[in-house]
């Protein structure tokens, strides 16, 4: 079996399908406890990277936007022509 890549370098597809997986296996496959706590942490870490990726995402979808006071807030990008 090839090394598998360190979560922070998978794609948000890459990792969620791992993760898919890893709880099928957990689910379904009758593991030795070291093996079911070696897959268990490799899920926990492709459960944070999709987190991580899922948040960089959202970020990108908000954006500041001048309001009636001169100012400025926070938005979503969808928010767009609602005014």
């Amino acid at each position: 079996m090839a090394k598998e890549k360190p979560a922070d370098q998978l794609s948000y597809e890459e990792a969620f399908e791992e993760l898919e997986s890893i709880v099928e296996q957990l689910q379904t496959a009758d593991l030795a406890l070291e093996k079911a706590l070696s897959l268990f942490e490799r899920g926990q870490a492709l459960s944070a990277r999709c987190n991580e990726l899922l948040e960089e995402a959202q970020l990108k979808l908000r954006q500041l936007v001048p309001d009636e006071t001169g100012g400025y807030v926070e938005t979503d990008s969808a928010d767009d022509g609602e005014s």
